[in-house]
């Protein structure tokens, strides 16, 4: 015995230990709820093993205590109507004391030996009409080690009984004993009735092997026979008292502590699985928005290779033109004609290639162009609306009525909320889609597009942007070729002409290839980085609840395996 009682302390120390682990879990998921619970659990560890007694107004739940403490003196007072309006809490004390220790709560002391190992807490009616009694009572109902579920014995049906027995079942797993109350009066057939109608009621409900007893308090303190207080006070003995009580007790506040971190656990895991949603959702955001910038890169690259296409064909007939004109021969025969009649001499024959040239560089590059830009536009407006339609669908498992986390929940819906709305507005807003400083003629372009709308002004702006850029570039090419033929009339600048042509020609297609190319990417580029800004808070969230949920279900795990490793080295005691 002395054994055990050193195995006992040291056994409550370690629970003492988890459950203060388990505290700060509480305090750490915020639920103020679950901390107070197990407040009273770590304030109880050390009291006797706990009755609560339970069920509806005038079962006859104060009887059934004055008679299960086997006395006649009126320790929980008796009445007809719903007396008993507060909650009354039995301990073993030298004298028979009450106290109030608030208006719903009084402890009352009184000096039964059965005491020493059990105290009894005895409830309000659950379908009493005084307000906030089944409140009160449901709080009492984590911290017991025994529910004593007492029934009027002619009706053990009521609805408000079960449904309470259900909220006692389904959320705590308590240990429940069923006691059918005033036995006295009923015959003994209807008795065995209503006993076997209980069993199957609480077998239905995922009781195995449920103990039912009924008695009659009025014949137990009375003294008269046949009460069945016999019975149940050897069940007592035999799975209770003679010291398996302490140990019983310790088992039970395990147990429960188990359930508050199963609680704990199950909405952590449940916010873990919102936050994998989330997190795909976010990466597939990503994933939409590089596919479509490649799809974009592929659409640029197509655009500069047409581009240049046309501009060498266009390029090379004009430079085969200027190395046939410019021989020696039709020089001179160009410069004697222009004396004897209205043909044009060799530097009018120049600006009148020029002239071609330059017409006929606008028409194709323009049609490449116009074509061209439209697919990259495309691509880009869709990189937005793939988002956008990602955003409205995002998926929803975390809901604002979970038990511990409907905050989080809620502060989630908010970050959706504001992401939904705000990228709607940044979509229908021309001005995040527009970017001064790829444009010489800002001030006057933009007004202009102010109207457009949105990401339907893509379009209109990268027209804008190539067709400047381009015509740029060929204008220098232009300009230059105009200065380089100016004044001439022989062939001794043939050479010069040639080679300064093919020189501003190779520059001309450097510069198509290279700026036009890196203008569109850079564009592209910094739109999906104008949409990928929009996600900026959701991202933190997801970084937050990462550190968090990793967090909380290590500690979780730690509790969990520090209280069910307890409970065997317990169930040793016994």
């Amino acid at each position: 015995m002395l054994r055990i009682k050193a195995d006992l302390k040291e056994f409550q120390s370690e629970l003492k230990m988890a459950v203060s682990d388990l505290l700060s879990l509480t305090e750490k998921v915020n639920h103020e709820e679950l901390k107070s619970t197990v407040l009273e659990i770590q304030s109880h560890i050390d009291d006797p093993f706990l009755f609560v007694i339970v069920g509806e107004v005038k079962a006859g739940k104060s009887s059934f205590v004055n008679a299960l403490l086997n006395t006649k003196e009126e320790i929980c007072k008796v009445a007809p109507g719903p007396m008993t309006d507060t909650i009354q809490q039995i301990h073993f004390g030298e004298s028979h004391k009450e106290i109030s220790i608030n208006s719903y709560l009084k402890k009352i002391t009184y000096p039964e030996p059965i005491l020493k190992e059990i105290s009894i807490v005895d409830t309000p009616g659950t379908n009493t009409i005084i307000d906030h009694h089944q409140e009160i009572t449901e709080r009492f109902i984590p911290h017991s080690d025994l529910i004593v579920f007492v029934f009027e014995a002619k009706n053990p049906y009521r609805q408000s009984a079960w449904s309470f027995f259900d909220y006692i079942n389904a959320d705590w797993r308590k240990k429940i004993i069923f006691v059918l109350q005033q036995k006295d009066l009923m015959e003994e057939e209807d008795l065995i009735i209503n006993m076997e109608g209980v069993k199957s009621q609480a077998e239905s409900k995922g009781i195995n092997n449920p103990h039912v007893f009924a008695v009659s308090a009025k014949y137990q303190i009375d003294g008269k026979p046949n009460s069945g207080f016999d019975v149940l006070f050897d069940f007592i003995s035999e799975n209770i008292t003679d010291g398996k009580a302490p140990i019983l007790k310790l088992i039970n506040k395990a147990e429960t502590a188990i359930q508050i971190n199963t609680r704990i656990s199950d909405s952590v895991g449940l916010r873990e699985k919102q936050y994998l949603l989330d997190k795909d959702f976010r990466d597939n955001i990503r994933q939409t928005m590089n596919q479509q910038e490649k799809k974009t890169s592929k659409q640029i690259a197509f655009l500069i290779e047409n581009l240049i296409a046309a501009y060498d064909r266009i390029t090379k007939k004009t430079g085969e033109r200027l190395e046939e004109g410019l021989s020696v021969m039709n020089l001179l025969k160009r410069s004697f004609s222009s004396l004897f009649s209205t043909e044009a001499g060799p530097k009018e024959w120049l600006e009148a290639i020029v002239k071609d040239f330059e017409q006929q560089l606008n028409i194709e590059l323009k049609a490449r162009l116009n074509e061209g830009v439209i697919d990259v536009a495309d691509n880009i407006q869709t990189m937005a609306k793939l988002v956008d339609a990602q955003v409205k669908n995002s998926p929803n498992v975390l809901l604002n009525s979970d038990m511990i986390f409907a905050d989080i929940a809620e502060k989630r819906a908010n970050i959706l909320k504001e992401l939904q709305q705000g990228f709607s507005n940044f979509l229908n807003d021309s001005e995040n889609f527009y970017d001064k400083a790829m444009f010489k003629e800002s001030e006057n372009m933009a007004p202009n597009l102010a109207a457009g709308g949105g990401i339907a002004v893509i379009g209109v702006i990268l027209a804008t942007l190539v067709n400047g850029m381009v015509f740029d570039i060929t204008g220098g090419i232009l300009t230059t070729l105009g200065i380089l033929f100016a004044g001439v009339s022989v062939g001794f600048k043939r050479r010069k002409i040639l080679s300064g042509y093919k020189e501003e020609i190779n520059n001309g297609r450097e510069a198509i290839e290279s700026n036009v190319s890196q203008k569109l990417t850079d564009y592209t580029l910094r739109i999906k980085q104008r949409i990928d800004s929009n996600f900026a808070n959701l991202d933190l969230h997801l970084v937050e609840e990462e550190t968090f949920i990793n967090s909380i279900k290590m500690e979780s795990n730690q509790v969990y395996t520090r209280l069910t490793q307890l409970i065997p080295k317990l169930s040793k005691l016994l």
